[in-house]
């Protein structure tokens, strides 16, 4: 499948702001399945952008503003060619052991009811418990983007058994985690089968450690293994390290953040458009 991915994030303060940066995890790295045809980042606003690579192998980007700013707008554009892999991840970079995959995070860190959840999905064996806990979330978690926020973590969604693509893959790691499975957090895209759809926010799903198997990508958001419709961008303990944009400012005042993600098959539409 070809994805093509239309992506804008638009920064509004009340007043101008000085000494703006924001760290950029916008860009995929390719892999077995992920072949990058042509990828852009770009702003309204002038200043350098810097490219650069964190700790977890994701291609990041500073992006330093010239002057004063009150409004900002960050716009990415891309095609990337995908193949079906039921999930498998192959030929990707791996600059972390895989033990590093097993630390809880401040937003993964399990209580009392993450412990009891972990004990109701182990299935003594790492892919049937991580199939079991994919089905299990999308079964008894609501998706409701009114009752969590970034900040939001593990514990707090499934308490209310509902959230977020983001609050999905948290409860997923924690639980994975804690049965010795090494996990991460994943952003990046999505193409729906309902057709183009433009949203306000990224994808979110989780990889697991299988023995024999390598990197598995389960989304749990929608009670499947990733598939060809999936563009992986960035990866991370938690949404924290793989948020797509994330920061900081002097000044300013109050801000507001808008963000439009369109992701279609670009194939499909030549295709439709030729007809």
């Amino acid at each position: 499948m070809r994805i093509r991915v239309d992506y804008s994030t638009i920064y509004d303060y009340e007043r101008p702001a000085s000494n703006v940066l924001q760290l950029l995890r916008l860009q995929p790295a390719g892999h077995d399945g992920q072949h990058i045809v042509n990828w852009r980042i770009d702003s309204d606003c002038d200043g350098h952008l810097k490219p650069g690579e964190d700790a977890f192998g994701n291609i990041t980007h500073m992006f330093y503003p010239d002057g004063l700013v009150q409004r900002l707008a960050l716009h990415v554009t891309g095609e990337v060619d995908t193949q079906e892999s039921h999930g498998v991840l192959s030929g990707s970079f791996e600059p972390l052991p895989a033990m590093a995959w097993l630390r809880q995070s401040d937003l993964t860190r399990p209580d009392a009811g993450l412990q009891a959840l972990a004990r109701q999905i182990d299935a003594g064996d790492a892919l049937a418990s991580c199939h079991r806990l994919t089905a299990h979330l999308f079964d008894t978690m609501t998706f409701d983007p009114d009752v969590t926020h970034a900040h939001s973590d593990a514990a707090h969604a499934l308490s209310i058994r509902a959230g977020v693509c983001q609050d999905y893959a948290h409860v997923f790691l924690s639980v994975a985690r804690q049965l010795g499975i090494p996990a991460r957090y994943v952003s990046g895209h999505l193409v729906r089968a309902d057709g183009m759809i433009t949203q306000p926010a990224a994808h979110a799903w989780a990889e697991a450690l299988i023995p024999d198997l390598g990197w598995v990508a389960f989304d749990p958001t929608n009670g499947v293994c990733a598939t060809e419709a999936y563009l992986r961008v960035a990866v991370g303990l938690d949404y924290r390290d793989a948020a797509p944009v994330r920061g900081a400012r002097r000044g300013g005042g109050m801000e507001t953040m808008a963000v439009a993600v369109t992701t279609r098959d670009a194939g499909q539409v030549q295709v439709q458009s030729q007809s």
